[in-house]
């Protein structure tokens, strides 16, 4: 898929990583049309990239039914926005667990199945998830975040399957932990473990080269915590047992106080 000259609709733009995927996008030539729920935050990126805005919380049924009903025609959907969903779930509210499953998962699934008919009747189009490594491995206060990851990861491979030979393909980009940009930059942790991590601009070239390229799934990270990160979804229990002697706890914890005002 060509993404000069295309109509791309990207979430999640207030973000770091979304802000570095508008310039991208931009920079190649594509027509943006950026959403989010801060009116200030959205316009000011749009105004920097000629962008158009929609004003939308993707928690919200409604809204994102709007917010596709607004931005018919797309081409190419980037469903880059989440929240970061870390910590114990029992510390959760019921209302902070329907959040995490509307904005993480709901949202991204909803506007794929709203916007793919116009790109089947265009015979060209893409949609593109920004997951996370944390859809293939679950981790210690991870379990709505894990959730909702694994969920989007399925739904990305199965609709790729079904959208075959249509000429609109489907990809989902997974990076590791991102550093200076993105809700894990914003922590201010050290990563668990002490693994490497990416840079917001591998996490834009993944995007770039899923589209473009039409890939099934493309994992941002360092090759060894890509290795590992096989291993802990092949066996479970083992990797369960590696992280505990590993000693990530308060690194961990660290990143989920950090993260509770997301909720």
């Amino acid at each position: 898929m060509h993404i000069a000259g295309a109509t791309v609709l990207l979430t999640g733009v207030t973000g770091g990583i979304g802000g570095a995927l508008a310039a991208e996008m931009s920079a190649r030539g594509a027509r943006l049309v950026l959403t989010g729920r801060r009116r200030e935050a959205v316009e000011g990126i749009a105004d920097r990239y000629g962008a158009r805005t929609i004003l939308a919380d993707l928690a919200d049924p409604g809204d994102v039914q709007r917010l596709a009903e607004e931005a018919s025609g797309t081409d190419i959907l980037i469903a880059n926005a989440a929240l970061p969903s870390s910590g114990d779930v029992l510390d959760y509210s019921p209302e902070q667990i329907d959040r995490a499953l509307a904005v993480n998962l709901r949202a991204p699934a909803m506007l794929a199945r709203l916007l793919a008919p116009g790109m089947l009747a265009a015979g060209r189009g893409h949609i593109c998830f920004v997951g996370s490594l944390s859809g293939l491995a679950a981790t210690k206060s991870s379990s709505l975040y894990n959730a909702t990851k694994f969920g989007l990861r399925g739904f990305s491979l199965a609709f790729r399957q079904d959208l075959h030979g249509t000429g609109v393909g489907v990809s989902i980009v997974q990076p590791g932990f991102v550093r200076d940009l993105g809700m894990f930059a914003d922590t201010g942790s050290a990563t668990p473990g002490g693994v490497r991590t990416v840079s917001p601009q591998q996490v834009v070239e993944g995007v770039t080269r899923a589209i473009e390229r039409d890939v099934a799934e493309i994992n941002v990270a360092p090759i060894e915590l890509r290795f590992l990160t096989r291993i802990a979804s092949q066996f479970p229990g083992f990797a369960e047992r590696v992280q505990r002697r590993a000693g990530a706890e308060r690194a961990i914890g660290t990143i989920v106080a950090a993260q509770r005002s997301s909720r």
